[in-house]
């Protein structure tokens, strides 16, 4: 099996679909979330605007979405906006830090649909 092989198995059939789901998901999570935050729903299914929103939920400029773009500035920069989107929520570091950063579909989901609220630090 060569390469072209794999690749054409990994993005066809289970792998496509789990890719979707995941998406699917994902988009759903953040849905919630941006519902709660009092902005429209919509705006998660637009992957560039979601970013854009989320940074704004986290209380800072639209902006700062650009330092996305710095090799390593993009990693820190993605754990200060899941520490400030979980502290927006009432949720602490280490929840931030595990299920908004590291595993953001399972921490969407829990501050989407779960009872904390939001509120501007």
């Amino acid at each position: 099996m060569d390469l072209n092989d794999y690749a054409a198995q990994v993005f066809s059939g289970t792998g496509g679909i789990l890719i979707l789901v995941l998406y699917v998901l994902y988009a759903v999570a953040l849905w919630k979330v941006f519902s709660k935050a009092g902005y429209p729903g919509i705006l998660a299914l637009i992957p560039i605007v979601n970013i854009i929103f989320l940074v704004k939920i986290a209380g800072m400029s639209g902006w700062f979405v650009l330092l996305y773009l710095i090799p390593i500035v993009n990693i820190v920069f993605a754990i200060v906006v899941a520490v400030k989107q979980g502290a927006n929520f009432g949720k602490g570091g280490a929840f931030s830090f595990f299920l908004l950063w590291l595993i953001p579909i399972i921490g969407n989901l829990i501050i989407g649909f779960g009872s904390s609220t939001y509120r501007q630090v």
